[in-house]
């Protein structure tokens, strides 16, 4: 045979073969090489955070569970929401009837939401910016010129109660408040704080705004004076028992309080 003779040191840099003269180390390291795996992110995740995570989890569901209102816009509201059922039958099966709040107390919300921060809740204004509603002579006089101030505006100074407010700035609210709205909030101003003054319906409020669509800017006070102080036209009609007597017949007594 003409074959060289084999070098037995070649044999340990063949592929993974490292042949039997290999040292055993550097056979160990090599595999260990191969096989070793990134720990790095790997750690396990501590118990007491698992912990806290559960109990974050567990109270957050416990929460929703109880004040959620089934995720439902009325049931948060008390007032807008269904009445709570009223224990013990009621004969024949009936079913009740939901509460329907009244006019004023439709006002009241409104005036809160809207009016409250610049004329307080008491009514009685800030002394020398905003003038007050209680009492006011706007307030207790005829619906028109009140109305006026509220669907278009009140600039400049205004003597309410005998007192100057030379600040006075009312916005305007016909771009802001549906006719019902302006209707309720007046008729709750012009019965709280002592004002007795007429109810102001939604059809006499887009009566007047009809009106005043042409003017388009704010009134000042000579405006608001000029009008006369009236209830505006088409008010709610008179009950019955406070009709007017027909031609020829005496008028009924007014039932007592």
């Amino acid at each position: 045979m003409n074959g060289k003779p084999t070098d037995s040191s070649s044999l340990t840099r063949q592929g993974m073969d490292y042949g039997e003269t290999a040292d055993v180390q550097e056979v160990h390291a090599a595999i260990q090489r191969e096989k070793r795996e990134p720990r790095v992110g790997l750690e396990p995740l501590s118990i007491w955070l698992i912990v806290v995570y559960g109990l974050a989890i567990f109270t957050g569901g416990a929460y929703l569970g109880r004040y959620s209102g089934n995720f439902s816009g009325d049931g948060l509201d008390p007032m807008m929401g269904p009445p709570p059922a009223k224990k013990g039958g009621g004969g024949g099966g009936q079913q009740q009837e939901q509460a329907v709040l009244s006019p004023r107390d439709r006002g009241k919300k409104i005036f809160a939401a809207n009016c409250q921060t610049c004329h307080q809740a008491n009514g009685e204004g800030v002394p020398g910016q905003y003038p007050p509603l209680a009492g006011s002579e706007f307030t207790n006089g005829g619906s028109r010129r009140m109305a006026m101030i509220v669907l278009k505006g009140l600039q400049g100074p205004v003597k309410v109660k005998g007192q100057m407010f030379g600040s006075a700035v009312m916005q305007p609210w016909d771009k802001t408040l549906t006719d019902q709205k302006i209707a309720d909030v007046m008729t709750y101003e012009r019965s709280e704080w002592g004002n007795k003054a007429s109810e102001v319906t939604a059809e006499q409020i887009a009566a007047l705004r009809k009106e005043l669509a042409s003017h388009p800017e704010s009134y000042g006070e000579h405006d608001i004076l000029a009008a006369p102080d009236e209830d505006i036209p088409g008010g709610a009609a008179p009950a019955a028992g406070n009709a007017p007597p027909k031609p020829g017949e005496a008028a009924k007594p007014a039932p007592p309080k």
